[in-house]
């Protein structure tokens, strides 16, 4: 799970390393508007891979085939009907960025060409979430790792074919995602069935009861709102930027790149939590269920140090990779120190968060983002405001603390009540 998640932002590098190394910065800047608002919506959709993976870990864990097949059945749906609205309301969703981040007519250009081609891949982006979370909480971590690594791999070279080689500029970036992300969908749908015929299930399609329906929809209900929060809060990071000109928006996109590297390696050992707690939780074993803890927190630690050491170490070398235009590189480097400082940060909220879908947990989880967002980001970004774009960084540095500051202190709370398996 580490390799398969620390994979996906080399796509985001590769993006930017390609657009970044063209003449102008409004490209940067384009692509980081375009990019930055699909991954808005279409990370909105995590709901769909937390709430499959802890109720598919669950049931692996009682041997329940039957519960399995019909929450694997029900998420796709739900995925289907969450894209298709994506896709309709595409236009006006255009229109919304362009009025929150008011950029100049040359990086709306860019942005909008980006957004109208991603958007179609909306319904396999989707479907593959839910997919990778039933492998996932069938204890089969290969499964994602090959669909995510063979995404990156058809994306990368695609850019570097559709950019590079045809010189189709920030559709080219586009296209390749779109068509990384359907190759992407065949593969996993092959493998999950499969993972099914080794497992010696049978796949048939089983439709849900309405109290699993009803389950189903309030839990992905309070992740999906803690997911909209947690969007909101990177969202604005890009907008705000935006109206800081130029400049600072295409050294945030860089620097953002950094966090996602972070974000996705620790999630990795999260995911794999997510599906060990999960299990350990349907067998009704606490004991189990809180070494998955200990081992999952330990590691954490010390993938954040290293995190730490190479960005204080190469910070700038990344920067450097990733844009040859000199105003943006003098403006990334000027906030590295905020992304050195992150990774042991921000370790804890990741992996705790992991820990809260295994549970299936998601009221807590949608409480501690709410009231991090409110206290930990809004706030001290309201009283710093007029530090700038170091105040974007402090507010994001004081949000990631919180959320895990909260997630411990609730979990230990569960514990003391011994309610963890409840």
């Amino acid at each position: 799970m580490i390799l398969s998640n620390i994979s996906v932002p080399l796509l985001g590098l590769v993006d930017t390393a390609v657009i970044g190394h063209l003449s102008h910065a409004h490209y940067l800047a384009g692509i980081a508007l375009g990019s930055g608002s699909i991954a808005l919506l279409f990370w909105l959709a995590s709901f769909l891979r937390m709430s499959t993976t802890g109720e598919i870990a669950q049931a692996y864990g009682e041997q329940n085939q039957t519960r399995a097949l019909q929450s694997l059945f029900a998420s796709l749906m739900l995925a289907l009907t969450f894209a298709v609205t994506l896709v309709a309301l595409s236009p006006f969703l255009l229109q919304v960025i362009a009025q929150l981040a008011n950029p100049t007519e040359q990086v709306m250009t860019q942005a909008h060409i980006y957004f109208s081609t991603r958007i179609y891949s909306a319904p396999a982006a989707m479907m593959n979430l839910v997919l990778l979370g039933f492998m996932l909480g069938l204890q089969y971590g290969r499964g994602p790792f090959y669909v995510v690594l063979f995404t990156n791999l058809v994306n990368i070279v695609l850019d570097l074919v559709f950019v590079i080689g045809f010189e189709w500029g920030v559709a080219g970036a586009a296209w390749a995602s779109v068509i990384a992300d359907y190759s992407a969908l065949i593969l996993a749908c092959v493998l999950t069935a499969k993972l099914l015929r080794r497992k010696g299930w049978q796949l048939a399609i089983l439709l849900p009861s309405r109290p699993q329906i009803t389950h189903l929809l309030s839990l992905n209900k309070d992740i999906f709102i803690r997911s909209l929060v947690l969007q909101l809060c990177f969202s604005f990071m890009t907008f705000y930027g935006a109206r800081l000109g130029e400049n600072t928006l295409a050294a945030n996109a860089v620097l953002l790149n950094f966090l996602m590297l972070v974000s996705f390696a620790l999630d990795g050992i999260a995911y794999a939590a997510e599906a060990k707690v999960g299990q350990a939780k349907g067998e009704q074993d606490v004991t189990k269920l809180k070494a998955w803890v200990r081992v999952s927190v330990f590691w954490g630690g010390i993938f954040a140090l290293l995190y730490c050491v190479i960005f204080a170490a190469f910070g700038r070398l990344i920067i450097t990779s990733l844009t040859s235009i000199e105003s943006v590189i003098i403006t990334a480097t000027h906030y590295l120190p905020w992304l050195v400082i992150l990774p042991i940060i921000a370790m804890s909220c990741f992996l705790f968060d992991g820990v809260f879908v295994g549970l299936t947990r998601a009221r807590e989880m949608r409480n501690s983002m709410l009231f991090s967002a409110l206290c930990g980001f809004f706030l001290p970004f309201l009283i710093m405001k007029d530090l700038g774009n170091h105040a974007l960084w402090l507010a994001m540095t004081c949000f990631m603390a919180l959320r895990g500051v909260t997630l411990i202190y609730r979990y230990r709370k569960l514990d003391a009540q011994q309610a963890l398996l409840k």
